[in-house]
């Protein structure tokens, strides 16, 4: 019988976790087997590896722990991949040779699959003098945009996704730059942006005063700090982002504040890291630990709770020796520090099982309650370790105790600490899990609210077609399975329903107990006033929150969710959010309009002829399909399969620009060419230009940039409204949603943080 509650939790194993050979066969037959493999491969540095085997494959099974993915898919493998998930890279040197140096230290670990987060606060300012050279500076965004292409170049090469995080302090002289740059619908794609907002910002704005943008030493402007702080505001408000960062408090409140500075997080925002260093995450599963769910006996199991984590902080120990790592700093930063990021997932589930609404103050209280009961029992699995095989290389007891975080700790954790040391430097966060609670059974993903109680989505099959599937939350199948078609209760709430109040209250009560950061989205309605949207900033400063992300759907970041029509004939209290998206190709006329393009490229001797062929909707033409031809034998496979793609994509409907950026960022490493006075790096650029120019002829796209004019009926939903929510990489539907800080695909399992 299978492990798995639901197919979409067996193909994301299949597809993301399951060993398999070069040819693409399984040696990973069961979920078991994955299980073993990592257990195995984590015990094998132990003593006694066979005794710490099977605890670890029992702390795996049913799902109870879930290693972050990377573990899941490279441990035990013998490849050389790094465990860890992301990185902060070095401090970028203020020097050309320092800026590309660092460059480089994040392609190389970007090619490893990690993700990585820089402060560019340390480049001086766009117009500063450069001695050296008589001129005047470019100014970081110049350079995050190099750091962008090369981003789009590494997921050209077939690697897994980039992710990054760029932030900036606030007082750095281009810091209204910084947080206008996306608004700027093509630049910094690859990027996540943050401000880091000290507490004297805080309380500049507070007293509406002077603030000052300087820059080593020398004030280049003075801002009202008010007006710099509904900047930031306003832009995240019309744009999502940038994300605040309150980088003081993480500092005093860092057990390492003797032996670090911390200035950039992870992209997604739950580990403030120093230069080099790596985040190890993990998650327990809350939901796989409440017996008698629904009942009025309902309670977490706090000794097993208590057990589990014991375990995990061994396995997530033991993962800083096995692990490989791309760069030798990150290596030494690691082992030097042996930092951990133990979560949960399930957190909402677990709060429905026990009758609790999420957000309201009982819901908090418990949710304190089992993060403090995490915490003090991964503080002392990490002082039994240290008296086991030490404390990690960096620690000094005294400087350690004194941080603001060890302050919270009772006094006899204290003690254990003075007297035998500790293990890991710091050992909690809270990570998105959103592919990984999918996997588990569709839990609730982190600290977030269940995002809906049940949706439909199209799974791929291994002969290609497409099957309809109900993806349901799982409290909501377990109530199901227990009380039939019996409406849910009023505290089976969702994202959609919540108040961004309830939101903050949960991050803060979690932020208590949790020593790194938390990574968490703050839904907040379309209609929110922009005075109530800067109080859950504001909110989320007073109550001790690390950080604040928030998610405001509207014409610009698209929709959160789109609900279908077809529910109106379903109870309320079961509708949770059936969305059904356009899935099907768009229907090919007998007859098209078209154009062909003749490009020649100078390194090859014959010519390409590229044609596309146009459809019309409602007066309004789009590209419908591609093809491209050519006599030159060297390029067959590829022009065919270019074709192929881009015409599946095409057929989707909906915003296919994005089709001319991914091709004009690839970048070919033999050389590109000039061609009508600009240079191309590649032939696929071109090809791109062609599109983009063939998009711009027929009205598609707006002048040379990328406005988009589509025919709503091109993007308009099988049943109900159209969805705003742009088109997932990865399965091509639309409804890219806003997660834990992440976009979030709801139909495949896509996270834009991996």
């Amino acid at each position: 019988m299978s492990r798995f509650a639901a197919p979409i939790a067996e193909q994301i194993w299949d597809m993301k976790y399951r060993l398999k050979d070069a040819g693409g066969q399984p040696l990973d037959l069961t979920v078991e087997d994955s299980w073993r493999r990592v257990a195995r491969e984590l015990a094998s540095v132990e003593p006694d590896p066979a005794l710490w085997e099977d605890r670890f494959y029992a702390a795996l099974e049913d799902f109870r722990f879930l290693p972050a993915g990377r573990i899941l898919a490279g441990a035990g493998t013998g490849r050389a991949v790094t465990l860890f998930n992301c990185f902060v890279m070095g401090t970028i040197e203020d020097s050309m040779a320092g800026i590309f140096e660092a460059l480089k230290e994040a392609a190389l670990t970007m090619q490893q699959g990690g993700g990585i987060g820089y402060d560019f606060s340390t480049i001086r300012p766009k117009g500063a003098e450069v001695s050296s050279i008589a001129a005047d500076a470019s100014g970081p965004l110049s350079f995050m945009d190099v750091w962008d292409a090369m981003c789009r170049t590494i997921m050209s090469a077939g690697s897994r996704r980039g992710a990054m995080m760029a932030t900036m302090r606030c007082d750095h002289p281009d810091i209204e730059a910084f947080i206008e740059a996306k608004q700027d619908s093509a630049r910094l794609r690859m990027f996540n942006l943050s401000v880091l907002v000290t507490d004297a910002f805080m309380e500049a704005v507070k007293a509406d005063g002077p603030w000052e943008l300087q820059f080593g030493g020398k004030v280049y402007h003075t801002v009202q700090a008010r007006d710099l702080w509904n900047r930031i505001m306003r832009a995240t408000y019309d744009y999502a982002e940038p994300g605040v960062i309150f980088i003081d408090r993480i500092n005093q409140l860092n057990n390492l504040h003797y032996a670090e500075t911390i200035s950039a997080t992870n992209p997604c925002g739950e580990q403030p890291l120093p230069p080099y260093g790596a985040c190890l995450l993990g998650s327990v599963n809350l939901a796989r630990l409440v017996a008698d769910p629904f009942t009025d006996a309902a309670r977490l199991d706090e000794a097993g709770l208590d057990e589990l984590v014991r375990v995990a902080v061994r396995m997530m120990d033991n993962v800083v020796d096995v692990s490989r790592f791309a760069l030798p700093q990150q290596a030494a930063e690691a082992r030097a520090k042996r930092r951990l990021g133990l979560g949960v997932t399930g957190l909402a589930d677990a709060l429905m099982m026990l009758g609790l609404r999420y957000g309201v103050p009982e819901a908090v209280a418990q949710t304190r309650a089992w993060m403090k009961t995490i915490a003090r029992s991964a503080y002392l699995a990490s002082v039994d370790l240290a008296r086991e095989k030490g404390s990690f290389p960096l620690f000094d007891a005294d400087e350690f105790l004194k941080s603001g975080f060890m302050q919270r700790m009772d006094a006899d954790l204290r003690d254990a600490v003075a007297r035998h040391g500790i293990r890991n430097a710091l050992l909690t966060s809270i990570a998105p899990t959103g592919t990984i609670s999918l996997y588990a059974g569709n839990v609730s993903s982190g600290i977030e609210p269940v995002f809906a109680h049940a949706y439909s989505r199209k799974v791929l099959q291994k002969d290609g077609s497409r099957t309809e599937e109900e993806v349901v939350d799982y409290a909501v199948q377990l109530w199901r399975e227990r009380h039939g078609d019996a409406p849910l209760p009023d505290h089976f709430v969702n994202a959609q329903t919540l108040a961004p109040r309830d939101h903050v209250a949960m991050q803060a009560a979690a932020q208590e107990w949790v020593d790194s950061s938390i990574s968490k989205t703050i839904n907040c309605p379309e209609d929110i006033s922009f005075e109530d949207f800067k109080d859950v900033y504001l909110a989320a400063w007073n109550l001790g929150c690390k950080g604040c992300t928030t998610y405001r759907p509207n014409d610009v970041t698209g929709s959160v969710l789109s609900v279908s029509e077809a529910a109106d004939a379903v109870p309320q209290a079961d509708r949770g959010a059936d969305v059904v998206y356009l899935t099907e190709p768009l229907d090919r006329p007998a007859a098209l309009e078209g154009a062909t393009y003749k490009l020649k490229w100078p390194a090859s001797e014959h010519a390409i002829y590229i044609t596309i062929n146009d459809i019309v909707q409602a007066g309004h033409r789009r590209p419908f399909e591609i093809f491209i031809n050519s006599k030159n034998m060297e390029h067959y496979a590829w022009t065919v399969a270019l074709t192929r793609m881009i015409s599946a994509v095409f057929r989707r409907g909906g915003d296919v620009s994005f089709v001319v950026e991914e091709l004009k960022a690839v970048f070919d490493p033999r050389g590109g060419a000039w061609m009508a006075g600009r240079y191309v790096p590649s032939i696929l650029a071109a090809i791109g230009g062609v599109i983009e120019r063939h998009m711009i002829e027929i009205g598609f796209l707006e002048g040379e940039g990328m406005g988009l004019k589509t025919d709503p009926k091109a993007t308009a939903l099988a049943i109900g409204d159209q969805p705003r929510g742009p088109a997932c990489p990865s399965c091509g539907q639309f409804g890219l949603q806003m997660i834990e800080g992440c976009m979030t695909c709801p139909s495949c399992g896509y996270s834009e943080c991996g």
